[in-house]
């Protein structure tokens, strides 16, 4: 997708206007009915089932995305190496490009305009069966990961992204290699911290009670990308979170939250937040600094809807 559409797009944002990314995408394939896979939850349906995957950004289209992001998030290096599945990365990772990219071409020549095609990476690892916990026993050194980060963006580039989406990053190890790979290989990026409060009442990154946010939040912001983000974070969290990192961060912020509970076994999320209702959370964060707004895990095709209706018309 060209650079001229992110550029246009990045320049919107700096002049503190409204962009919509789009929603959870491996949860609304499975809502749409694409089995997940034990081992690679979303990444195989780009094989199996790529008519699901390419109707689920054209319904993200509909509602007024224009950033769509590729079904890239689960084809982690770290995931695929885990189960001996590496070599098949840059496949999965085509394909899944070619239908965001033929979706996205699909509604220019329906309603014209640009959009944004992103590739989603992230330090996803094999997780404890029936949880979205990560096994700790699985471990990389820095160097083995490095490298599989760096093989991943090149994957991603050569796919054909505007941009990379840096996911469900909480820490300043795995996520601050990643981070550093895909910012390398020399496309945009944008850097998504994942949080949520530990048992001693603050905010940590994701799965890791170890971390002191801020020094995370202040660790990847010091890497200069494009934009940063809160995401894949409760909404009772989000506000907080925000502005734990505008404290670290003056540039671009996009907020895009999980919405809902997870439930086990699968990546189903019970307890979601009416369309309306997530909306009119989302003005709060726009009133905190937030210019790009969308949704994860959760979060459907009715909510990005909603969030174009308050805040594009």
């Amino acid at each position: 997708m060209s650079s001229s559409a992110y550029a246009a797009l990045l320049a919107r944002l700096r002049k503190g206007e409204a962009v919509l990314l789009d929603g959870g995408v491996g949860t609304e394939i499975q809502r749409q009915g694409a089995p997940m896979s034990t081992a690679l939850w979303c990444a195989e349906a780009n094989l199996t089932h790529p008519q699901t995957v390419r109707a689920v950004h054209e319904s993200y289209l509909d509602a007024g995305a224009e950033i769509i992001t590729a079904n890239t998030f689960a084809s982690s290096p770290l995931l695929l190496d885990h189960f001996g599945r590496l070599d098949d990365m840059e496949r999965i990772d085509a394909i899944a490009i070619s239908l965001a990219l033929e979706a996205a071409t699909k509604r220019r020549a329906k309603a014209g305009g640009e959009i944004v095609i992103a590739g989603s990476m992230s330090t996803m690892r094999p997780t404890v069966p029936g949880s979205d916990r990560t096994q700790t026993e699985s471990s990389w050194n820095q160097g083995t990961a490095r490298a599989l980060f760096a093989r991943k963006a090149a994957s991603l580039r050569a796919g054909g992204c505007a941009l990379i989406l840096m996911e469900m990053m909480r820490d300043l190890d795995y996520s601050l290699w990643a981070c550093e790979a895909a910012i390398a290989c020399g496309l945009p990026v944008w850097i998504g911290i994942s949080v949520e409060r530990g048992l001693d009442g603050q905010l940590h990154g994701f799965g890791r009670p170890d971390t002191d946010l801020a020094a995370v939040a202040a660790g990847l912001a010091a890497l200069q990308a494009d934009a940063m983000a809160i995401m894949h974070t409760s909404l009772d969290d989000t506000s907080e979170a925000l502005a734990l990192l505008r404290n670290h961060w003056s540039g671009p912020i996009a907020v895009y939250p999980e919405c809902g509970r997870y439930a086990a076994p699968n990546w189903q999320f019970i307890g979601v937040a009416t369309p309306e209702d997530y909306a009119q959370q989302a003005c709060g964060w726009r009133a905190l600094g937030a210019h790009a707004l969308g949704g994860c895990c959760g979060v459907g095709p009715d909510h990005i809807a909603a969030l174009y209706e308050a805040h594009r018309r």
